[in-house]
């Protein structure tokens, strides 16, 4: 009998395997029983090194909203390669891009750019420690703000323990304290017990690594009060939401002034840039006009910087349409699902969605923090994962993760992802039996 041929993506990880830990430079993008390996992307299309065309909805984890390859930004990019990849000195790039960030973001007085949404984080704990002279962070139950000591604490994204990696210091985990979200008596109660140690509260407004949650309502207004009644930074971690939710991110979807607010993915549409933006009063803390020192050499890096501000003025100047067509199109999928979820019955799921945003629970409850979310089968979810991937539609494998919408899906993707969606449950089904 002769063996079946392997597949170019499975001879890929074999070899990385060799050279790179578990084979990947990331582990949310290892499943098993190997990742598929892309080799170029445009659009709404990825395609792997085996030559197949998947419709994606990973998206860069959300940092896609335009699609992949936007033209402008990839102008922008190259025209910019030409003049420099680093400098180190400032450059005009970087007040044009400081300045359309603080146009856009209701909260953004001030803004300082990083390159990654880990390091705005960081740093914006930073700030309100030495802005507060407290030392206790508040996080949510499965809200992810980074692979950084200071929040690496039943982080979601498939990271659940406390703390959730080994080499944490179990001294840095003890100065976080995680509250359940969608409970704001919980959260006041936690700061009155912290009262006079309670630096910030730091959150995802949308949780979307624990799979998509959603506030309730009021929720969010209820978190506002609850901090500024006590004294107690509130950061916006919108690494996700920014840019993505509304232009002025979820702080101006939802009407919310955080004192400060983190962005990176859809801020440079693929290229790695981010920033931490909030009030000028904690953001002149920062060095070198403050003692909250932050530097870093890749810093406002001029190739992505040019892209970022392609990609923003693109969003100012089609807001009215981009918004709604991606919201339109995620509405479409979402209801063309429900309906096959419908026609097919015996399957319980529920579908969260906001914006470009959704995500397949496979429970029948109400899913509205980390407790419910857990509540949802994964080898259904890993099922599902399968079978779309078969009928060439690529979702983030983890079901503790969210699926992004972009500008650049059509209605032909729509149609094509709601039919493979329905054979995938009709096979899901046929296991239940």
């Amino acid at each position: 009998m002769v063996a079946a041929a392997s597949s170019r993506s499975e001879q890929l990880y074999n070899r990385a395997k060799k050279v790179l830990p578990g084979g990947v430079d990331s582990p949310v993008r290892y499943f098993e029983p190997y990742p598929f390996f892309a080799a170029s992307a445009r659009g709404s299309k990825l395609v792997t090194a085996d030559h197949r065309t998947l419709t994606d909805y990973c998206m860069g984890y959300g940092a896609m909203l335009l699609g992949h390859g936007y033209p402008s930004v990839l102008d922008a990019a190259r025209s910019q390669l030409d003049k420099g990849t680093l400098y180190c000195v400032p450059t005009e790039l970087e007040i044009k891009l400081a300045e359309l960030v603080s146009k856009a973001v209701p909260c953004a007085d001030m803004v300082r750019l990083v390159n990654t949404g880990s390091e705005a984080t960081m740093n914006a704990i930073r700030l309100a420690r030495a802005f507060t002279k407290k030392k206790k962070v508040i996080k949510f139950d499965g809200g992810y703000h980074g692979a950084h000591d200071y929040v690496l604490v039943k982080a979601g994204s498939g990271a659940a323990s406390l703390p959730a990696s080994e080499g944490v210091l179990e001294e840095a985990s003890a100065q976080t304290i995680v509250s359940p979200y969608n409970d704001a008596a919980e959260l006041e109660r936690t700061i009155e017990r912290n009262r006079d140690d309670a630096a910030c509260v730091i959150m995802e407004p949308v949780l979307a690594n624990i799979g998509l949650v959603l506030p309730d309502k009021n929720y969010l207004s209820d978190v506002r009060k609850i901090t500024q009644q006590n004294d107690t930074v509130l950061i916006f971690d919108e690494v996700v939401t920014g840019f993505r939710l509304a232009l002025g991110g979820a702080g101006e979807f939802f009407g919310i002034r955080p004192d400060l607010a983190t962005f990176a993915k859809a801020l440079g549409n693929g290229f790695p840039v981010g920033a931490i933006a909030g009030s000028k009063e904690i953001m002149q803390q920062l060095a070198p006009a403050g003692r909250v020192y932050q530097a870093s050499t890749f810093a406002g890096n001029p190739v992505s910087v040019s892209a970022a501000i392609a990609a923003l003025s693109t969003l100012f100047e089609a807001k009215d349409s981009i918004y709604p067509q991606v919201a339109r199109t995620c509405d479409s999928i979402v209801e063309g699902i429900r309906e096959e979820l419908e026609d097919i019955g015996g399957i319980n799921c529920t579908i969260n969605s906001i914006g470009s945003m959704y995500q397949v629970f496979f429970t029948a409850d109400r899913v509205r923090d980390e407790a419910s979310a857990k509540k949802a089968d994964p080898a259904k979810f890993r099922k599902l994962f399968d079978e779309l991937l078969r009928r060439n539609v690529f979702i983030p494998p983890s079901q503790f993760e969210t699926c992004f919408v972009s500008y650049a899906h059509d209605e032909d993707d729509v149609d094509r992802t709601v039919d493979a969606y329905s054979e995938a449950f009709k096979k899901i089904k046929e296991q239940q039996k």
